[in-house]
């Protein structure tokens, strides 16, 4: 899975700058992955920027007072910003809407990310990025939920705070009216949540009053809270879930779980709390970081206690 996060696009658009051409009037998104790519390259450029439909009416944002809009006859030379090109679909229907309107404007077609068979339809492009890939802006409306595992506590609500976390009617008051964070537009084939069994019916009914569409409800069929920590079966059971599924991509909001359910599963997982994806190796690769730490700390603190012990012995002998 090729994965950019909101974070990668920006810094991709920072390396792109360089590329793009200086002498443009405004810069144009294409609804509505297009606005976030062409809103950062307006602001880092310094330039008016307008939806395709503002930019036809005169609805363009100028670079100084909030909600300033400025005369379309002054634009000559337009970027116009997709976040991809892929089919070309979008691309195309911008091209058509705007030559047709505005046949005094030069449009420069351009979009950070493109497949290989789509970069003729446009005049520039940051990266060739082939599929199957997915972007951190538009995870939670993509067709790859279908095929997916979705944690539920840190994604489509917010984690239980300690005071709520007691097993018991904090904890059901908890699960009962926790205020919805995210709700998916495309059904998730598997939520898996170490949320235990015996809290289904609370589950399933908080799911259903904030039309969360999902297809089954995986839970962790242990006595209680007590028993699921001293076991530790947080990322155990959702790597396990993982892997018996045979889903496409698994997405966890704990850091430290997401790197333990990537080592067990062998497979990737998007952290949503850091934006990126996590793969296997990661978790190794953090451990051998921490192991260096640790020693070049134990290194330091050896040559320190050393060198204060033969400055003391120094002391006392001159005493």
């Amino acid at each position: 899975m090729n994965y950019k996060s909101v974070a990668d696009l920006n810094r991709d658009i920072l390396d792109w700058m360089s590329a793009l051409p200086k002498d443009i009037d405004t810069v144009v998104g294409i609804p509505r992955g297009g606005m976030l790519a062409a809103n950062l390259i307006a602001f880092y450029m310094h330039k008016p920027l307008a939806d395709i439909d503002g930019f036809l009416e005169g609805r363009v944002m100028g670079v100084g007072a909030r909600g300033m809009y400025l005369d379309k006859k002054v634009y000559n030379r337009v970027l116009i910003v997709d976040d991809t090109v892929f089919t070309g679909r979008a691309m195309l229907e911008a091209k058509q809407k705007l030559s047709a309107a505005r046949k005094d404007c030069a449009f420069i077609f351009a979009a950070p990310y493109i497949g290989q068979e789509s970069a003729a339809l446009v005049d520039l492009y940051y990266q060739v990025l082939p599929v199957p890939r997915l972007f951190e802006w538009g995870i939670f409306h993509h067709p790859v939920l279908e095929n997916s595992c979705m944690d539920i506590d840190g994604i489509l609500c917010r984690d239980p705070e300690p005071k709520e976390n007691d097993d018991g009617p904090a904890y059901r008051e908890f699960i009962s009216t926790v205020p919805l964070k995210i709700r998916p537009s495309v059904r998730v084939k598997w939520l898996v949540t170490s949320r235990l069994e015996k809290y289904r019916d609370l589950t399933q009914a908080w799911l259903a009053a904030n039309h969360i569409p999902y297809e089954r409800l995986l839970m962790l069929d242990l006595p209680d809270q007590a028993t699921r920590i001293r076991l530790g079966s947080h990322a155990p059971f959702k790597a396990k879930m993982y892997a018996e599924t045979g889903a496409v991509m698994f997405f966890e909001s704990s850091h430290a779980e997401a790197l333990q359910i990537a080592r067990i599963s062998g497979k990737s997982v998007i952290c949503t709390d850091t934006g990126g994806m996590v793969f296997p190796g990661d978790f190794a690769a953090m451990e051998k970081a921490a192991q260096n730490i640790y020693q070049v700390f134990k290194g330091r603190v050896k040559q320190f206690l050393f060198s204060l012990a033969r400055r003391m012995t120094g002391a006392r002998r001159r005493g």
